[in-house]
């Protein structure tokens, strides 16, 4: 378990002062010009050394990802982009570190600009996000008033942020459809390639990151990548802020190290599964977009990326949401198939006319008004959606289904057995639009 002094977010829950002020008194901002001295490459270095990988749900290598941007400008200027639309069911880390401890964000965003050689940052904040988009424009007032950023500041690189606030689409959470909606356009996504990297926001090199892979960069730095590398396991190193939600006695956020179990995760920091492990059905391991696994699969799971691709699923972005047995697995599926349908941006045919059939087959199966051999076309369906859209929502669509049949194949059964013994009797099933 991790030790409270080797905690990044000190101020997670907001019990101290989350300004400039009480930033610096919990170590922000401390030695930052010595690392924008250090260079480019030293800062680059040092996070690839640390093995830090993305946090809003890819896991890619961070330091590899800058190491992305052109060396030798062509004349075009670099930018960052930080991915603050947190907007995946399940996830809510992102704007406690907007609310409470954006210093951490506003330094990393300076030193991964120094990384990358860019002078201007761009903060995509989600639509729903308003009270923290304010508190991220004050702090960021607060770093130009004390010349920490800005032209001529005390570090010696030039750096100005500008705070974007999206009008609320999931699928401006997908890199290039948040390039799209950040200059203007309708928020879709680009082909690829050309990648960000080489074209990215108004046609320059842009680099797009999560607000957590940026804001832990401060203190990488400061306690040294191999630090951060020796926390977890390899391939799965560093701490990690975690989002427990649904059928826990407390359900939270907090920060834990990769590679705990899952089982002693739950019972340090949520108090347990609510009525006891033997309650527990499934889990819903990264955010909606992650196949789910069922309950006995979880208990000896190491939550990392390596961990959750043992139990065929996704660590994503550390979002658990736990259903105990009180819960309808298929109707919370559908319901998930439901939101992605509803955020899918109709691009793309597979994901434009597949998210609204898998959702009304869905339906249906949620009632039983389905036939068994149904179950095996929705997974074949989910097939030819997955892998074949320009953007990974089709993938998001298809996973979860995925899981459901895999895992709870003779739920979905019973209840078609259910419904045509109903129907045989005098029995009326509802529809779940009424409900």
């Amino acid at each position: 378990m991790l030790a409270d002094k080797d905690r990044i977010f000190t101020n997670l829950y907001g019990h101290h002062d989350w300004r400039l002020d009480g930033a610096r008194e919990r170590g922000s901002w401390v030695g930052t010009k010595e690392f924008i001295d250090s260079g480019r490459d030293w800062i680059t270095n040092e996070v690839k050394s640390s093995g830090l990988r993305g946090r809003g749900g890819a896991g890619f290598p961070t330091g590899l990802k800058w190491s992305f941007m052109p060396k030798q400008s062509d004349g075009r200027p670099h930018y960052l982009l930080v991915n603050a639309d947190e907007s995946e069911p399940g996830t809510c880390k992102d704007r406690e570190i907007l609310r409470h401890d954006p210093h951490h964000l506003i330094e990393g965003c300076l030193l991964a600009c120094r990384a990358m050689d860019a002078h201007l940052a761009f903060i995509y904040v989600r639509g729903e996000f308003v009270r923290e988009r304010q508190r991220l424009e004050e702090a960021v007032q607060e770093a130009y008033d004390a010349k920490l950023i800005g032209k001529d500041n005390i570090h010696g690189w030039d750096l100005d942020i500008i705070v974007h606030h999206g009008a609320g689409a999931y699928i401006c959470g997908e890199e290039t459809a948040l390039m799209e909606s950040l200059e203007g356009k309708k928020g879709q996504p680009r082909l690829k390639p050309p990648f960000p990297a080489g074209m990215g926001v108004y046609g320059n090199p842009t680099t797009v990151n999560n607000v957590e892979s940026i804001a832990v960069v401060p203190e990488i730095l400061r306690r040294s990548g191999a630090w951060f590398s020796s926390i977890g396991r390899p391939n799965n190193v560093g701490t990690k802020l975690f989002m427990v939600s649904g059928h826990v006695n407390k359900p939270a956020t907090f920060e834990e190290a990769l590679g705990e179990s899952f089982k002693d995760i739950i019972e340090k920091h949520c108090g347990g599964i609510r009525g006891g492990w033997d309650n527990l059905l499934a889990v819903i391991p990264g955010g909606a977009s992650c196949p789910v696994v069922k309950g006995e699969d979880m208990m000896d799971a190491i939550m990392d990326f390596d961990g959750m691709r043992e139990k065929k699923s996704s660590f994503g972005t550390g979002g658990m949401i736990i259903m105990d047995k009180s819960t309808d697995i298929i109707k919370a599926i559908w319901r998930i198939s439901s939101f992605f349908k509803h955020e899918s941006c109709g691009q793309c045919t597979p994901c434009r006319e597949g998210t609204g059939w898998m959702m009304r087959v869905m339906e249906r199966m949620v009632q039983g008004r389905a036939q068994k051999r149904e179950i095996d076309m929705l997974f074949e369906v989910t097939k030819q959606i997955e892998g074949h859209t320009i953007c990974a929502l089709g993938d998001a669509a298809a996973w979860p289904i995925q899981g459901l049949i895999r895992n709870f194949r003779p739920t979905i059964e019973a209840r078609i057995e259910q419904y045509t013994y109903s129907s045989t009797s005098d029995g009326a099933v509802p529809s779940i639009a009424a409900e």
